[in-house]
């Protein structure tokens, strides 16, 4: 199972989600979805574009949890 980290990230770095939206241009609901875990699919700009705008590796992003 996949985890992503983005709640977790953006607390430690005191962003909120309509900070993110405009660091990112990333609509505020993918960004709502994201940060409560509620997506299945996320496509590969975004994770690239959240990447650059929280200046975090996808390693930090994502952990896999073994089931």
């Amino acid at each position: 199972m996949l985890k992503n980290n983005l709640s977790k990230i953006m607390g430690e770095k005191k962003i909120n989600m309509m900070e993110l939206h405009r660091m990112t241009g990333i609509a505020h609901k993918n960004i709502f979805n994201l940060y409560h875990e509620k997506t299945k699919m996320i496509k590969l700009d975004t994770i690239d574009k959240i990447c650059d705008a929280l200046e975090i590796s996808v390693g930090e992003l994502f952990e896999h949890i073994p089931n």
